[in-house]
Order: structure tokens, then C-alpha cells, then sequence
């Protein structure tokens, strides 16, 4: 995810000069990645998963993280393979870890943060002051205690968190929809009034100098009256010193409430008043081209806007989606990669031929989705879903490496040849290599753990 405090140069260290003279030869990037201040992942994998593709574009690509499901085995290794930034879908919301006045829980937060963290990922804290998911002390507060309770909550989460978390959203979806573009009502809004949300973030600021502080909402992608009064507010923050870094777009689209034709004017204008813009919860029910299209324009405006830090889908597979039956996210039920993803890397400037996509001759393409089906105290079953990308193809290849001593006993509707290791599989077609553009195929393998229940490594699905 990401190291978030970079250190300075020490050009006087004779260390330094020494790394950079030995890089001269290799050009700018050499030397910046010889003196130790730039570090280059494998093209392969910067062309071939969506975080890696972004990053190559200076921008994160993240996705809402639910704790329970970490446990999961594709759903981690999804996660880790493809995405280089978070947000807790629910895990840092007053409810979930100030259920009751003055104690707190961390636990579930913990657990998403320190996954993170150990995948090198950025983190975005979500969310500190909003009208929903509040315990119902907070609600029964006088003016006064309230507001004693809003600037302790930020104060403590943001204080367990500190140099933790990239960017905070401090007030969620505060301003109401319609023509009026009035504030919301609710708890801070009716006790504290219009001014809570400066307290808040100036309380922010005082928490954690190094997160940005952002403010998130929904349906203010395109201009409208909402966003015109988020936008003059920010403005107003901007120009008395209020400390705002940044401005959330929630991104939920359907058939419905479409991606606005202004989008990436709408992202700009806000940009130019000197805060970042994140695409902050995306997500776009339907299926086939036409999500993908939407899918891929969103990312183009991102990339259109200099200051469009990053984008974060809010959800893995569509059947954690919180909309689940709009199927609106990048990955079906069983993982596998919909039309949408293909186009949000090809967005990214990112390639089907390195890593789990992989690519072919005159266009042709396919994917490869590992699922453990049955495990035992011995050993356990993995299946992996091939399938053809928006062309058809009459041939496939995906090598599948294991961790030694691990060893395949039994493989199904396929034929493999191993290399001279024994760890590393590559199996191909046995009377099902040609598949339709998006059709699919499946091929199995049991492996004997041998002690280890590592996950097998699915490379490069190659086409033919």
C-alpha cells in the first residue's frame, strides 16, 4: 500500500554518491532506483493487475475491505493481487468501534490495517463524523456533550491510527439531495449547527497532521445543487485557512443515475480550488459492455484531472456487493474478471499479458481464477476457471506453481507437463481449448500439503 512519510535525500552521505554514479549508466530511473529512492516493480506485474497498473499512473486503485471476509482465501489473495489501497467498509464507523460512550474497539479495524499494511497498501480511514451508524447515546446528547463526544471520537480513533492511515474521511454526507442543496439533518447538524463541520476538522488536523482530511459524499459527481454547495463550502474552507486536503466522489451509478456527462469537469473544478479528488465507493450495476464503458470512462476522467489521487471500488465480488443483485463490481461471484475490469485496466494503460490475464496472438485473450473447492487435513482440491476474453480462442496454457514440499497427485480436464523443478505445472487444453469470446472452462488438481497449505501461484493465462 504504500510508505506514506518519504524521507528526504542525503546527498552529503558518500554512500548515496557512490549508489548514484554506479546507476549513470542506467539512465534517470537507474539512478533514482540505485540511490534507494525509486522502486520499479516487474513490468510484468505493473501491466497486468489494476494497483500496479495505477501506481505506474501515479494514482492508488483500492477497494472497500470487509474484516469477515479476510479469511476468505480468494478473496484475500484478490485483494492482494490486485488492489494497492483499502477503506474499511464498515469496520471504523462510530458504531463499530465506539459502541458505548468512552470504550473502545479496534479489533476488526485492527485486523483490516494490519493487512494492509503488510501488503504495503494504503489505507483510507472511513469514516469519523456521519448521521448514519451512530450509536444511540450520541444521538441523546445535549449540544454541549455532543460536541465534547465528536472531538473526543476523532481525537481517539485518529490517535489509534496515527501515521497509519493515508487519508480520513472526517465528515461524511452531510449536505441533503435536491434542488436546495441544504445541510442534512441530524445529530451535529441540528445541535451544533453549520459550524460542526469546521470543528471537525480542525479537530482532525490537531489528531494527525500527516492524513489528508477529507470530506465524502454521494451524488455530487456531476454539477447539480449539491455539489455546488460542497463546492462552495470547500471553497469557503479553502479561503479562511480550514484545513481540508481533499474531496470524496462516492461514484454510485446505475441505470438510473448514470455516470454525468460532466464528470471530469466536475472533478476539475474542485481540483482547482487546491484539494485532491478521490473516487472514493465506485460502483455501476448492469453487466457486459455497457458497464465496462462506464467502468472505463470514470477511470479516463480520473486520469484527465492531475489531482485525482486515486479510485476505490466498494467491493470485491458483486456477492458481497451491498447491492448484489445490480451485480455492480469488477469480479462475479466466483472471482472471475467481467468485461468491466478488463476495461478499467485497459483505462490504466495496463495489459492482459503478464500475470493472472494473459494474452495471445491477433488479439485473442484469457484469465485464469483460482478457487480451493475441499481441503482436508492432507491435502486440498484447487479448481481454476479459464476464460476467453472479448475474442474467441482454441487454446490455452496456465502454469500453476507450488510451494516444495507440496506435490499434485491428481489433475482433472487437463493435461500438465512440469518443469524440472516439479513445483512449477503447466496445464493445458484436454478437449476443451476452444471457447467463444467469455465463455469458460475449468480444470482441477489435488495437492498433497506435505505440512504446507500455501495457496498455489496461477500465472499468466496465454492464448491461442
Amino acid at each position: 500500500m504504500i510508505d506514506n512519510s518519504p524521507r528526504g535525500f542525503e546527498p552529503e552521505r558518500p554512500q548515496f554518491r557512490a549508489r548514484v554514479r554506479k546507476a549513470l549508466a542506467l539512465g534517470t530511473a537507474g539512478v533514482l532506483a540505485a540511490a534507494g529512492v525509486l522502486s520499479l516493480a516487474g513490468s510484468a506485474n505493473a501491466a497486468s493487475t489494476l494497483g500496479a497498473s495505477a501506481a505506474a499512473k501515479g494514482r492508488y486503485f483500492g477497494a472497500a475491505v470487509a474484516a469477515n471476509h479476510l479469511g476468505e482465501a480468494q478473496y484475500a489473495s484478490t485483494l492482494d493481487t490486485e488492489f494497492n489501497a483499502v477503506t474499511p467498509e464498515n469496520e471504523m464507523k462510530w458504531d463499530a468501534v465506539e459502541g458505548t460512550r468512552n470504550s473502545f474497539n479496534y479489533s476488526s479495524a485492527d485486523q483490516i490495517v494490519s493487512h494492509a499494511q503488510g501488503k504495503g497498501m494504503k489505507v483510507r480511514g472511513h469514516t469519523l463524523v456521519w448521521y448514519s451508524q451512530l450509536p444511540g447515546w450520541v444521538g441523546g446528547l445535549a449540544a454541549a456533550d455532543l460536541r465534547t463526544a465528536m472531538n473526543n471520537h476523532i481525537t481517539q480513533v485518529m490517535s489509534h491510527y496515527k501515521g497509519k492511515i493515508y487519508a480520513w474521511d472526517v465528515v461524511n454526507e452531510a449536505f441533503q439531495d435536491g434542488s436546495s442543496g441544504a445541510r442534512r439533518s441530524s445529530p451535529f447538524q441540528d445541535k451544533l449547527g453549520n459550524g460542526y463541520i469546521e470543528e471537525a476538522f480542525r479537530t482532525a488536523r490537531a489528531a494527525d497532521s500527516g492524513a489528508k482530511l477529507c470530506y465524502n459524499d454521494y451524488n455530487t459527481d456531476g454539477q447539480n445543487a449539491k455539489s455546488n454547495a460542497v463546492y462552495n463550502m470547500v471553497k469557503d474552507f479553502k479561503q479562511r485557512g480550514v484545513p481540508i486536503d481533499c474531496v470524496g466522489f462516492q461514484s454510485h451509478f446505475n441505470s438510473n443515475s448514470p455516470v454525468p456527462s460532466d464528470y471530469q469537469a466536475n472533478l476539475q473544478r474542485f481540483a482547482d480550488l487546491g484539494v485532491d479528488v478521490q473516487i472514493t465507493e465506485l460502483d455501476i450495476e448492469g453487466s457486459g459492455s455497457a458497464q465496462a464503458t462506464n467502468y472505463g470512462n470514470v477511470v479516463k476522467a480520473c486520469l484527465a484531472v492531475s489531482r485525482c489521487t486515486g479510485i476505490t471500488v466498494w467491493g470485491i465480488p458483486d456477492k458481497y456487493s451491498w447491492r448484489s443483485s445490480g451485480t455492480p463490481l469488477l469480479f462475479d461471484n466466483n472471482y472471475n474478471k467481467k468485461p468491466a475490469y478488463d476495461a478499467v485496466l485497459a483505462a490504466l494503460g495496463g495489459s492482459t499479458g503478464g500475470g493472472t490475464p494473459g494474452g495471445g496472438t491477433g488479439g485473442a485473450t484469457c484469465t485464469a481464477t483460482y478457487t480451493r473447492t475441499d481441503s482436508w487435513s492432507d491435502r486440498y482440491n484447487g479448481q481454476v476457471t479459464v476464460r476467453a476474453g472479448s475474442s474467441a480462442i482454441t487454446g490455452w496454457s496456465v502454469p500453476v506453481t507450488l510451494t516444495s514440499p507440496q506435490k499434485v497427485s491428481t489433475t482433472w480436464n487437463g493435461t500438465p507437463s512440469w518443469d524440472t523443478s516439479g513445483n512449477v505445472m503447466t496445464m493445458k487444453p484436454n478437449g476443451n481449448g476452444s471457447l467463444a469470446a467469455g465463455a469458460s472452462t475449468t480444470f482441477g488438481f489435488t495437492v498433497m500439503t506435505n505440512g504446507s497449505t500455501a495457496t498455489p501461484s496461477i500465472g499468466a493465462c496465454t492464448a491461442s
